[in-house]
């Protein structure tokens, strides 16, 4: 059952992320944030869980609203205890220096790989929950207006297919479930997506 926590959560994750919309579009951010608390519950998560998924990315964009990444963790503490603060910190690939400034693209996103051995199944579930959300937003849009979605990116193409792509066989390995395989399914649908989007092009060259 939810309680009054997520709904102050929801308003404090719109308040923060209200100038912010998804790469490419006029779609405010707040959506992502309910879509992956939304998954999350659908694959079972709890309360605790569904509020770190409309936090995940309190402190990797907006901690510099709050007057930088430890400030941030210490507001999610206060309001929502210290599970969602470590669910929101394990989810969270760069914290930047108060700023709002991230170091580059591929360093963020190996670091990122390279934690999800050591992160716990709860956190887990919210991390896949977003990606899952991330990667179905890309295939929508690759139907949509083709192979440019990817000039949204911070990182070519093949970079980024390669991390969903690294994403969901990491998470297969280290934290099998329904949310892991389904990642792995939208990863590979992705690749399918991708490359025939590539053969047409060519066609008509």
């Amino acid at each position: 059952m939810l309680t009054a926590k997520f709904q102050e959560a929801i308003a404090l994750a719109a308040d923060l992320h209200s100038d912010q919309v998804r790469k490419g579009t006029d779609i405010p951010y707040i959506g992502h944030l309910l879509s992956v608390a939304g998954l999350v519950l659908e694959f079972g998560g709890d309360e605790s869980q569904a509020i770190a998924a409309v936090l995940h990315d309190l402190v990797e964009d907006q901690a510099h609203k709050l007057g930088g990444a430890d400030k941030a963790y210490a507001e999610i503490g206060s309001r929502f205890g210290p599970e969602v603060t470590r669910i929101v910190a394990s989810c969270t690939d760069a914290e930047g220096n108060g700023t709002g400034i991230k170091p580059p693209w591929k360093q963020r996103k190996v670091a990122y790989i390279d934690h999800i051995p050591q992160v716990d199944a709860r956190a887990a579930l919210v991390s896949i929950c977003d990606k899952i959300h991330n990667a179905r937003s890309i295939s929508s849009d690759l139907r949509q207006v083709g192979l440019s979605v990817f000039d949204r990116f911070s990182a070519d193409r093949d970079a980024v297919l390669w991390y969903y792509r690294a994403l969901a066989d990491n998470f297969a390995a280290h934290h099998p479930s329904a949310a892991a395989t389904e990642l792995a399914h939208i990863a590979t649908e992705l690749e399918r997506q991708t490359t025939a989007a590539l053969g047409t092009a060519n066609l008509h060259e």
